[in-house]
């Protein structure tokens, strides 16, 4: 769905997406990945309390299902936010639980050592998936149309609930649901003073007049997040002593993590949009000849066809309706190719898909993760092992740096009359996957052995809160994309957020690693 959602979209009718334009297509894709890191919050409590690890898999898993089928329905009109809704809710059921149940498999006394390996295997087949889905979503896009990659993720998902079902000797013993302590808050609670106000807010911020943030779904989103930023406040204000410097080492990392998202979620929006109108994507003859076989490959001619109406800046021309205006044109691949350079009549030019470009990121993780696995290790084996907060220190300086790669790509060239090379996109996305391996396999790590043992549930929700506020603003970002002629500016504000952060977390790192280990080694 990263891979594809913007770009679906973002097309035109004529092609089967939706025909909208950046700020509307960014809007919902960055309200869409915002949810789907919200919702493991209920969706983990629920499983907690009341329907088991497993049950919940099952239910989540169906209700992704449903809405990509649900998403395979052509010309579905209003459908489609009802099938969004359902991968939304789905996923809150599923990825935190299926996560747990692993950990609780390895809480065996002679397994423990091993679930560290057990996560890596875990979160290496996450990658392999993610970077095998895009190539998939090109081959039937390109071949048929979107509805058939929408309804691949929908089989695939049933696929896995079989294989998930299959295997159940190998996962019941885990699926032990702990009595409530009567330290824990209860559900009705949560309800009452965190979900209730948080609805009510969202309401407030989608009918005020005129928009604050963009649009109305911005400010419903970010008015419903005041009143639980309020609440993690007043459980930090109604602590005290070393509980009060446990969460406040939290939040303090849980601010720079924020930042850090915002940058990891551009590749659902911004990067996307980069790779798809600024970046070079003709593929060279040797991958011709690999990718051809497979229907990999975009073709584009000179030939007129309908296409969107676009200034020279990229801008698209928006009717009444809402709906990107369309005309008879040449492909807006070729707006910024100097006209020389054009396919002449009859030929065509091979491009990589642009949901391709998506596979980038989980291709590097695959390649870097046992280099970094391996420095971690060397570092440790020479009394240099970096402690947490120092890893997120750095991690964020590095995120930024990547940031900074696509600066010097949007100046390296006028890139409304020329295309930039594909190396940068792959450069900054290599840069960014070392930070991501720093600071997103100890998040989860950090919050369990951090957190007061009575708000360990509550922190990890907090965790993934910092995740979907990322995720928005990214969105947000990308809503404003047309606004920024200057592309290097664009990139330069997550560039610079993220340096700062980084920089200016370097200097706490002890002070707060001294608290992750007394409370790594307190019982309470």
């Amino acid at each position: 769905m990263v891979g594809i959602l913007f770009l679906f979209l973002h097309d035109t009718v004529g092609n089967g997406g939706r025909g909208f334009d950046t700020s509307l297509a960014a809007d919902i894709t960055g309200s869409y990945v915002a949810l789907i890191y919200l919702t493991p919050f209920l969706g983990g409590l629920i499983a907690d309390r009341y329907l088991g690890y497993r049950l919940s898999i099952f239910l989540g898993g169906s209700l992704m299902a449903l809405g990509y089928f649900l998403m395979s329905v052509p010309h579905s009109g209003n459908l489609l936010f009802a099938a969004l809704g359902c991968v939304i809710i789905g996923n809150g059921f599923f990825k935190p639980n299926i996560s747990t149940l692993l950990g609780n498999i390895y809480n065996k006394e002679e397994l423990k050592p091993k679930k560290d390996i057990a996560y890596n295997i875990f979160y290496m087949g996450i990658n392999i998936g993610a970077f095998i889905c895009n190539f998939v979503a090109a081959f039937l896009r390109i071949n048929y149309s979107w509805g058939y990659a929408f309804a691949a993720a929908g089989f695939g998902m049933l696929l896995s609930l079989i294989i998930f079902g299959l295997g159940q000797k190998y996962v019941k013993h885990a699926d032990v649901i702990k009595p409530v302590q009567k330290e824990d808050m209860a559900f009705s609670k949560i309800v009452y003073y965190v979900f209730l106000p948080a609805i009510a807010a969202g309401i407030l911020g989608w009918f005020i007049p005129g928009n604050l943030f963009g649009s109305d779904s911005n400010d419903a989103f970010l008015f419903a997040c005041v009143p639980i930023i309020i609440f993690y406040f007043s459980v930090w204000y109604r602590c005290s002593g070393f509980d009060r410097k446990r969460i406040g080492t939290l939040f303090t990392l849980f601010g720079v993590a924020i930042i850090f998202w915002n940058i990891y979620n551009q590749n659902a929006t911004s990067l996307t949009i980069w790779a798809d109108s600024y970046t070079k994507r003709e593929a060279p003859h040797f991958a011709q000849k690999a990718l051809k076989p497979f229907g990999f490959l975009q073709t584009i001619t000179t030939d007129v066809k309908e296409v969107p109406f676009l200034d020279d800046h990229f801008h698209a021309k928006v009717g009444a309706d809402g709906k990107v205006i369309t005309h008879q044109g040449v492909d807006p691949y070729l707006q910024n190719i100097p006209k020389e350079e054009w396919p002449a009549k009859g030929q065509n030019l091979k491009l990589i898909s642009t949901e391709i470009y998506q596979s980038i990121n989980p291709a590097w993780i695959i390649l870097l993760t046992p280099v970094i696995v391996g420095l971690f290790g060397y570092m440790k084996s020479k009394g240099r092992e970096l402690n947490t907060p120092s890893k997120f220190a750095l991690g964020t300086i590095i995120a930024g740096i990547s940031s900074l790669i696509m600066v010097i790509a949007a100046l390296s060239v006028n890139i409304y009359m020329h295309k930039v090379s594909s190396g940068w996109i792959f450069a900054s996305y290599g840069v960014f996957t070392i930070s991501e391996l720093f600071v997103s396999p100890v998040g989860l790590s950090l919050v369990s052995k951090v957190a007061p043992r009575r708000f360990t549930a509550l922190m990890m929700g907090g965790w993934f809160i910092t995740t979907s506020l990322g995720a928005k603003i990214a969105g947000i970002m990308a809503g404003f994309w047309d606004h920024f002629d200057s592309k290097a500016l664009f990139f330069g504000i997550s560039a610079a957020a993220a340096l700062v952060a980084g920089l200016l977390l370097f200097p706490l790192t002890n002070k707060l690693n001294k608290v992750v280990v007394e409370a790594t080694a307190s019982s309470d």
